[in-house]
């Protein structure tokens, strides 16, 4: 978990790290957004929210602090910023797994995959949705639970559609499964990875499909 205790690294301001990036190049500005969350993502999770500045980020980025305050007006409008771009991702993720397939059996592994496949993507972008320090900040606490609701309901919707279930027994299942696959994902990563991502997710997956397929299916089985 982003610990506010993590170290906080004290430079000189006018000596740049060897992390830095070299100023003085002109881009886009969707560019220039896109190169400031980078340098905002690898701080954040580095050094936690607290302790992360804006003078880390600016200078990891290869930029002057103007230019960062041009595109977000402060630390919190940043890192709010990346949270909505990865729990988008999560979703779209989910979403995109749940119609892979119409076999339900693959949905559940495929379901659980992505979850898998976030947690090990590339800057821990995980830790900024799934661990964050700021649970306690509405806006944040907003975009954490838009991603839990959202990936539920999409799971949720599957059931209704092929079990008896009602629509608050559906939504209770998917959040268990979401929160299966969250924390199974989260240790797994936490383990180094000490099973192969694919057998981790199929064990996930096999304990998730025993028990969803005991549900009485309203249809044939696809």
């Amino acid at each position: 978990m982003i610990q506010d205790t993590r170290s906080t690294r004290k430079e000189n301001p006018v000596t740049a790290t060897p992390d830095a990036k070299p100023r003085g190049t002109r881009l886009p500005r969707m560019a220039r957004r896109r190169q400031l969350l980078s340098a905002a993502q690898e701080v954040f999770v580095e050094n936690g929210y607290h302790a992360a500045a804006m003078d880390d980020i600016a200078e990891r980025a290869g930029v002057s602090k103007p230019v960062l305050y041009q595109h977000f007006p402060g630390k919190q409008e940043l890192y709010l910023a990346l949270l909505d771009l990865h729990v988008d991702d999560m979703i779209a993720r989910c979403r995109d797994a749940l119609a892979s397939t119409t076999d339900n059996k693959q949905r559940v592994q495929a379901a659980i995959g992505a979850f898998f496949d976030f947690v090990s993507g590339q800057g821990e972008a995980f830790r900024l949705v799934f661990e964050s320090d700021l649970r306690n900040v509405a806006p944040v606490r907003q975009r954490i639970e838009r991603n839990l609701r959202e990936s539920a309901e999409m799971i949720s919707q599957v059931i209704r559609e092929d079990t008896g279930c009602s629509s608050d027994e559906a939504r209770l299942l998917g959040v268990g499964l979401v929160g299966m696959a969250e924390v199974s994902a989260r240790y797994w990563i936490s383990s180094n990875g000490s099973i192969p991502k694919d057998a981790a997710t199929q064990l996930i997956a096999r304990l998730s499909w025993r028990g969803i397929s005991g549900f009485p299916r309203t249809t044939a089985e696809h």
